[in-house]
């Protein structure tokens, strides 16, 4: 597959097969996320990727609540949101969180993260620059071997339940869930994404490139 291929077709995968992900197609998709680049070097991130079946039961089971409560709030409040599709897909990937062969949280240690913004008066999102690459790495190697993935930060808000059940140490962030499996639908062969001329401007905000 060209580079172009893989980054055009990696979608999120909501529906999964229930066959094994091999240990060692599991550490080269690992492997690929650590060569991602981060302030300083510093290297903050680890993975913690979750096979055992009481533990992915037990992230499933802290995941739904959280979801049923933002899939409830869309469909009361804001219906045109996000497409019924899409939200029926979304659901039923929740409801059978535990079922999909890997888990992977994101992890990342907060005294090597530099958040540049942090005094602007605003939501910071700058330390997320040592964290998040080295995610994308993980999803387009996955890609390439074949693997399906879904990225979510839910669980991020019961961040210390699941510390305490994957013994996460208290100086480490969770920043993310990353599930992998082989997935039930056929890869997409193009995203759909908005044109290059919405997103890419020369020279300042809004001018053509």
């Amino acid at each position: 597959m060209t580079f172009n291929e893989i980054v055009e077709s990696t979608f999120t995968c909501r529906s999964y097969r229930t066959d094994p992900v091999a240990r060692d197609v599991l550490a080269r998709v690992l492997d690929a996320a650590r060569f991602a680049p981060t302030g300083g070097n510093r290297q903050p991130v680890r993975f913690v990727a979750v096979r055992d079946a009481a533990s992915r039961r037990r992230l499933k089971e802290l995941y739904l609540p959280i979801w049923k409560q933002y899939f409830d709030s869309i469909r009361r409040r804001a219906p045109g949101l996000m497409p019924t599709a899409l939200l029926e897909r979304a659901d039923r990937f929740a409801e059978h969180l535990d079922d999909i062969p890997v888990m992977v949280v994101v992890c990342a240690r907060l005294a090597d993260v530099y958040p540049t913004d942090a005094r602007l008066g605003r939501l910071s999102i700058v330390g997320g620059a040592s964290v998040y690459p080295a995610v994308q790495n993980l999803l387009l190697k996955a890609r390439e071997e074949g693997l399906g993935t879904a990225l979510t930060t839910l669980l991020c808000l019961v961040e210390p339940q699941v510390k305490e059940l994957l013994a996460i140490p208290e100086d480490f962030a969770t920043a993310a869930m990353v599930t992998i499996g082989w997935p039930a639908e056929p890869f997409p062969p193009r995203l759909s994404r908005r044109p290059l001329s919405k997103l890419a401007y020369g020279d300042r905000f809004g001018e053509p490139l």
